[in-house]
């Protein structure tokens, strides 16, 4: 937690990012009034603290949406997905915009790279989270449809979640903090 005040991220940041894991947790245990009651608190949370183009915005709804999917409440899912949608329209901004903290590196030889050719890490960094990013789309695009469109989300997170507290982990945090088909 210090670390992540130390680089400016604030209590809501880590709070929402805690409330996400939490509730994907309780849907894949099968306790989905649960689940909704959290991704609930974390879409307030998020209207509250963050920007309103925030792309973490986007995420409680689209996981409510999911549920209400499930359960049968299309109309309530779509209203979900259509909000959800609205804030995802501002992904390829954010993701060129977003902040990339130094990384630890492997190496000596890595550290050099990285510091002689900075943009080009960034540049490379900011490429594959694109493509994260527009899967993600797709996946949103496709909430009230019935069709799994086969991109992991939640799955990936644990493996794919920054160590350090930039603008690179509320991003993906965004992108998958989401629920797998």
């Amino acid at each position: 937690m210090k670390v992540a005040r130390a680089a400016g991220w604030s209590r809501a940041d880590l709070i929402w990012e805690r409330l996400m894991e939490r509730a994907l947790a309780e849907a894949a245990a099968g306790h989905v009034r649960k689940a909704m009651r959290l991704f609930r608190l974390a879409g307030l949370l998020a209207r509250i603290a963050f920007p309103g183009a925030d792309l973490r915005q986007a995420t409680a709804p689209a996981n409510l949406a999911v549920l209400a999917f499930r359960s049968g409440a299309l109309e309530e899912a779509e209203k979900l997905q259509a909000r959800a949608l609205r804030v995802w329209s501002g992904a390829s901004e954010q993701v060129a915009e977003m902040f990339i903290a130094p990384r630890s590196r492997s190496s000596l030889f890595h550290l050099r790279m990285e510091a002689l050719h900075r943009e080009t890490y960034h540049g490379n960094l900011k490429i594959r989270i694109g493509a994260i990013a527009s899967e993600t789309e797709e996946t949103l695009r496709s909430l009230t449809s019935g069709w799994p469109v086969g991109h992991r989300h939640a799955s990936r997170w644990r493996g794919e979640k920054p160590v350090v507290f930039d603008g690179t982990r509320k991003v993906l945090g965004a992108c998958l903090l989401l629920l797998d088909d």
